[in-house]
């Protein structure tokens, strides 16, 4: 017996928009990972200042292939990551001259601006190094622990929020506390949570330089690459980075900080509760999180899509990694995020703060 489908009227319109939009949905997935080539070989850097160059002129400025590097700038022209600025009558490639604006050079070559993105080339590629893993994760319903993620995530993630946490941490976040910013100039102690390679740590420590910090993460090799950074920024007399779950968070603070993490985490609970018991008379917890939103409708949009996508490949995988698996993903939402909060203990959470990426949430006891 054979059965026939029942007739389906397809909108040409809605088809021919939903073609266009995967070309340029797939153009732009093979876009990201040459940026992180021309990121790691410096050819934004190499470019940045400089009149409008031909590929051989590129080739012979770094010393690479002239050849492989036409066809990667044509690939960024065509992104409009670079500017193509014409070349030869015959309009080709090879005599084409392209160059960096000032726009797209603060993107990708300015480690200190907001709008500096080259980090997110190198996350965004090594979270895609998990797709084999992330299909039998489907499979089984197994977590993929931070840890576990490419060397590249760990150092991708410290670029690609870093810049953030200079134009709002100590500017704005802090003081939108209650009496926290004013605690930490007059000396006072802060504990990082997942601090990661240690930048937000290290930025603090450099605004407050009268308050004492401690970076906790349970990532051996990013403890140790945020020691180096301590020293190198001059604070390492002020900070100490050590190895641990967020759990194990021990002594008393003026200030329990979470940047960006706390979803990731298997027992975000737990968490907050090792905050709630180590925050002093008169603190606050800060939780810095992405940027989400209670209900579907509201997440249904561009910045929604990339965060979705990165909760899929490192978010939900971390938080369902070890027990008790919470698996949050980075769009728990406002009204979720201050319920965990009072579910461990804290009688006032509330939204401090917010940026077009972020929200900064208050936590009192």
């Amino acid at each position: 017996m054979t059965t026939t489908k029942p007739a389906v009227n397809v909108d040409p319109a809605v088809l021919e928009a939903l073609v266009g939009q995967i070309v340029t949905d797939a153009g732009a997935a093979l876009v990201v990972p040459l940026g992180l080539l021309g990121d790691r070989l410096g050819l934004f850097t190499a470019m940045a200042g400089r009149d409008a160059m031909t590929a051989a002129q590129l080739a012979a400025e770094t010393g690479l292939s002239e050849r492989y590097l036409r066809e990667w700038l044509m690939t960024m022209a065509a992104a409009g990551y670079i500017t193509y600025d014409g070349g030869d009558t015959d309009g080709s490639a090879r005599s084409g001259r392209f160059r960096l604006s000032p726009e797209q050079a603060e993107v990708f070559t300015n480690a200190d601006s907001p709008a500096y993105l080259a980090g997110a080339f190198q996350n965004l590629t090594a979270a895609t190094r998990m797709l084999d893993r992330l299909t039998e994760a489907f499979r089984t319903g197994e977590g993929i622990g931070w840890h576990e993620q490419h060397e590249d995530m760990f150092r991708g993630t410290e670029r690609f929020f870093r810049p953030g946490y200079l134009a709002n941490l100590t500017g704005s976040w802090i003081p939108a506390l209650t009496g926290i910013d004013e605690r930490l100039r007059a000396g006072g102690t802060v504990a990082d949570v997942g601090c990661g390679l240690g930048s937000s740590t290290i930025i603090m420590a450099e605004a407050y330089p009268r308050a004492t910090f401690v970076g906790l993460d349970y990532h051996p090799g990013s403890v140790e690459l945020a020691r180096g950074r301590a020293d190198a920024a001059g604070v390492a007399d002020r900070v100490t980075f050590r190895v641990g779950p967020a759990i194990d968070l021990a002594g008393q603070y003026d200030l329990v900080t979470f940047f960006d993490c706390l979803h990731d985490m298997p027992d975000p609970v737990g968490a907050l509760r090792a905050a709630r018991s180590a925050v002093g008379d008169g603190g606050s917890v800060m939780l810095v999180e992405p940027m989400s939103w209670d209900t579907v409708p509201e997440a249904l949009n561009p910045l929604g899509r990339l965060l979705f996508g990165a909760s899929m490949f490192v978010c939900l995988p971390s938080g369902l990694s070890a027990d008790p698996g919470a698996g949050l993903g980075n769009q728990a939402g406002p009204t979720r995020t201050c319920e965990l909060a009072r579910e461990a203990g804290f009688g006032d959470a509330r939204l401090a703060t917010s940026t077009e990426v972020n929200l900064v949430y208050e936590l009192r006891p």
